[in-house]
């Protein structure tokens, strides 16, 4: 017995021996692949001069749940066609680790698609893999895709441009993109026969897609089709269909077509849920090279022809690198920087890059776009944009647009409007031609009111305000397209949104508030005196949630009683049945107790006192991770989380700049990097990188109104450009360690506040620090 008891236990202990190795193995491995450095691979592209400090690599990587969800591709501003490789994980081939389809810890590529959206955490796009291959193509490479691997070592990007070479293959492939065409370049160095593969219902991660046809016109070296793809988003409202046509610079040898598992020699058209083509050219001894043009739609085959002849035509490679080039040059130069290391420089140009990826410019070149009501409109005098992740990019991203891009402000407020119209409601987190409903309030109506206030006002305001009223009054009736304010009758009723009649009732009565606050500021400038004073009022409700025993918001049933069951410091993502978080979102208790930015005084008053506020505020930072997208980010200052991403600035409201001071330059120099894993969590549309831009700048938005508060600079010199004047931003006395504000001067004058309006700088101006230790 004592033998049999003696095998067991050393077989189990070989057992874990080996489990531990293999562990041990594959954390080797994936070192192997992060750790190689990008950005060797020696291209003719180059980089424009502020080009050149973007690594778009950054945010790529990291652990999936706070990747910043990134990708490297190529595009211009707000381009339709975000043009990317896509890859799979080391050993179980798992697609979308990144819900963009591109994760730095893979080390397979499966192919090239033209759509995705920009580090959120939801999965959408992937249109029209396309995929290099040599020699004999074998049916689970048509429907698979490539699966080949590659190192980080042989790959490179910059605004406009992305190229990757496939040793295995013999293969450089180079991207590059206009608003609506992706162009593709594939050099061939092998001598065997070259083919190009497009799976025409792709979809990213666990997407689906039904309803493709593809059509190949040899005599025009064309392929033309269309799909309808459920992702993350376009799932909830039925799909979204995408059209495209694809241009080659020579003629196929030969041609097929697949549908699911039988592939179709010499034939040239099919129709189905799983289909592609197969295009094989002509074996040359030399290099070769083989260009593609690819144009989609969300109209029509017509219009993704159209898009092709105005936006590519006859032009080559090299052409529109460069013009994408200049798309991007003219959005970084917006703001210059002097004075600081080449790590800043680049972490600053990367997220200026990242702040105009998304949204999406969804028209067609001749101004169609398909709406809100399933119906083709004209965009007339506007651009029409979609893809607006507005819980996230609300808080700052959309005020940077409001100083440095108001024309591009301007046309999504219209755009928004104009979903109103055809969808009934301003929507929440609209993406391409349909509500999400994702999230939670109604973060358009603070999207709105910042700009209305900061002087952006050619939209129909009127029209804007009243959906704005009537979704904050009334409650969206049941089935409608768009959920409204889930529980706002409720919120009306009781003050407050009672826990036992919803989920998230501390997060959404925080929410509706902040969005009552912008529509009180807004209705003042509108001369509605009864709707300010109402909304105003409304605004105050989160406080009716506080519980001065606890000191926290806590969940508050409709008789009164506040609920009984409450760990503030339990993250909701570890609370798997809700019991104890079911009224927080994305994050803990301890968390949202900081979320009325909008109302920092009241806030404040909330607490024993002013030196009890501070103090518990300075312990939440002091208690954080210092480190950056760590597995649990833990339940004090989580950079990464929306709600208290603002959380250092409300230090000005106690009276503490030096805190807001200190907090800031922490987070700046602790919470981003230029590693593959240099964001805190996702980046949400910008959010995280618009947060950089302005806290380096050394100013914050408090949005939905005119405010900004003050917080510390990280250059010498910034001059930022507010339209055709410029607003230079100095700080003298400047070292890395001065990060102390001792004076500050706003045109020349003497500033006595923690905060400035928007109207100080709307003309420009200077804004001069004096630092000190």
């Amino acid at each position: 017995m004592k033998r049999l008891l003696k095998s067991i236990l050393f077989s189990a202990l070989v057992l874990i021996l080996i489990i531990f190795l293999a562990i041990f193995s594959l954390i080797l491995y994936y070192k192997s692949i992060v750790t190689v450095d990008t950005q060797k691979l020696k291209v003719t592209a180059q980089p424009g001069e502020h080009g050149k400090w973007v690594n778009p690599f950054i945010g790529t990587g990291g652990i999936p749940w706070v990747c910043g969800h990134n990708f490297p591709g190529a595009m211009v501003p707000f381009g339709m066609v975000r043009l990317s490789p896509e890859t799979a994980s080391i050993f179980i081939n798992k697609k979308a680790l990144n819900t963009s389809g591109y994760y730095y810890g893979d080390n397979k590529i499966l192919g090239f698609s033209h759509t995705r959206l920009v580090g959120t955490g939801a999965t959408d796009g992937g249109h029209f893999l396309v995929f290099p291959a040599t020699g004999e193509i074998s049916q689970k490479i048509r429907f698979n895709g490539l699966y080949t691997k590659f190192s980080h070592e042989e790959e490179i990007a910059f605004p406009g441009y992305y190229a990757v070479k496939l040793s295995k293959l013999g293969v450089l492939a180079e991207l590059t993109a206009t608003q609506r065409v992706g162009m593709h370049r594939y050099t061939f160095s092998q001598e065997e026969t070259p083919h190009i593969l497009i799976n025409v219902t792709n979809a990213l991660g666990n997407g689906r897609s039904r309803d493709g046809e593809v059509r190949i016109l040899p005599e025009t070296n064309e392929i033309e089709g269309s799909v309808r793809t459920y992702g993350s988003f376009s799932g909830r409202y039925g799909g979204i269909k995408v059209y495209f046509v694809a241009r080659f610079n020579q003629p196929f040898l030969e041609y097929g077509v697949w549908r699911e598992n039988n592939f179709l020699p010499n034939q040239g058209k099919a129709d189905g849920d799983e289909i592609g083509v197969d295009l094989s050219f002509e074996k040359k001894n030399s290099q070769q090279v083989i260009e593609l043009k690819l144009a989609i739609s969300f109209v029509s085959l017509k219009n993704a022809r159209q898009n092709l002849e105005a936006e590519v035509g006859q032009k080559n490679f090299y052409e529109i690198v460069s013009e994408a080039k200049s798309a991007w040059e003219d959005k970084l130069s917006l703001i210059q920087i002097e004075e600081c290391t080449d790590k800043q420089r680049t972490i600053f140009y990367t997220a200026l890059y990242r702040t105009f990826q998304m949204p999406t410019i969804f028209n067609d070149v001749n101004g169609e776009y398909f709406g809100f009501d399933k119906q083709v409109h004209q965009a007339k005098g506007f651009r029409y944009f979609t893809d607006l992740s507005l819980w996230d990019t609300f808080r700052n991203v959309h005020p940077l647009y409001t100083i440095i891009a108001p024309e591009d402000q301007r046309d999504m407020l219209v755009s928004l409007v104009e979903m109103s119209k055809q969808g009934g409601w301003l929507p929440r987190w609209p993406s391409g031609n349909g509500y999400t409903n994702s999230m939670l309030g109604t973060p358009v109506d603070i999207v709105i009111a910042d700009s209305y206030l900061k002087g952006i006002r050619s939209f129909d305001v009127e029209t804007a305000f009243q959906k704005m009223r009537e979704t904050a009054l009334a409650a969206t009736p049941k089935g409608a397209a768009f959920s409204g304010r889930e529980g706002g009758d409720y919120y009306l009723k009781y003050q407050y949104c009672p826990a036992e009649m919803m989920e998230e009732a501390v997060s959404r009565t925080i929410e509706f508030g902040w969005s009552d606050f912008a529509i009180s500021n807004l209705a003042e400038v509108l001369n509605r005196d009864n709707d300010t004073e109402l909304f105003f009022e409304h605004s105050k409700y989160y406080q009716n949630l506080w519980n001065p025993m606890t000191q926290f918001f806590q969940p508050r049933n409709s008789s009164g009683e506040f609920v009984s069951e409450f760990k503030p410091l339990l993250l909701t993502y570890l609370d798997s049945d809700g019991k104890y978080t079911n009224d927080y979102v994305e994050g803990s208790a301890l968390q949202w107790r900081w979320g009325p930015f909008y109302d920092g005084e009241g806030l404040i008053s909330l607490f024993k006192n002013r030196e009890c506020f501070v103090n518990e505020l300075n312990d939440f930072f002091a208690n954080s991770d210092p480190k950056m997208g760590a597995w649990n980010p833990g339940s004090y200052y989580w950079h990464g989380n929306e709600p208290d991403m603002h959380a250092a600035y409300l230090f000005n409201d106690a009276g503490r700049p030096d805190l807001t001071q200190k907090w800031v330059r922490w987070i700046l120099e602790n919470k981003y990097g230029t590693d593959y894993d240099g964001l805190d969590g996702n980046d949400d549309a910008g959010t995280l990188s618009a947060w950089y831009i302005f806290s380096a700048l050394g100013f914050y938005p408090v949005a939905g109104s005119d405010k900004y508060h003050i917080g510390t600079p990280l250059f010498k010199k910034a001059e930022v450009k507010v339209g055709d004047n410029l607003f230079t931003i100095v700080a003298d006395n400047y070292s890395p360690e001065n990060i102390y504000v001792q004076k500050v001067w706003l045109n020349d004058s003497l500033h006595d506040r923690t905060w400035f309006k928007h109207s100080e700088i709307k003309n420009g101006g200077v804004l001069r620090f004096g630092m000190g230790r």
